[in-house]
């Protein structure tokens, strides 16, 4: 498994999303929820409660979401579950950080986009334009962790 060539597009793409999903997803809530009700108390001092403010405290959340469960995939600590399946994906997720740190990425954008079209006036491209950065940052930040990550093992 360790061959790309051997690896057709479509089983890159499920070993990326499973890759993924073994993340530490409940402590991402935990500090995406942290971090999103500080960028929500801070925003109501500076501006007052709003939707734009509140939007900007979701994207702050779903941004430290994506960072922590993505960052926690490639890095791939903790047990397996399944000893052989999850132990053959974490090993793939290490040597591809940049494919599996695809995953968070894409997702954050999509998010944004949701949710800057549901709790703002901001217009379709300007939203897409957001959730594209913040979706590159969180694939950038996820990426540079599994590559940094996999020269120290």
């Amino acid at each position: 498994m360790s061959h790309n060539s051997e690896i057709s597009k479509a089983e890159r793409r499920r070993l990326a999303m499973a890759s993924a999903t073994l993340g530490p997803w409940r402590a991402a809530a935990v500090v995406g929820g942290l971090g999103g009700g500080v960028a929500l108390a801070l925003g109501a001092i500076d501006e007052g409660i709003g939707l734009g403010m509140l939007a900007g405290a979701l994207s702050v959340a779903l941004t430290l979401f994506f960072v922590v469960g993505g960052a926690g995939a490639v890095l791939g600590g903790g047990t397996p579950a399944d000893g052989g399946t999850d132990l053959r994906i974490r090993r793939w997720a290490a040597a591809h950080p940049w494919r599996v740190a695809a995953v968070p990425g894409a997702l954050m954008a999509a998010a944004d986009v949701v949710v800057r079209q549901v709790l703002t006036s901001q217009g379709f491209i300007g939203s897409v334009w957001d959730g594209l950065w913040r979706g590159a940052l969180v694939a950038g930040v996820v990426g540079l962790v599994g590559r940094l990550s996999r020269g120290r093992r």
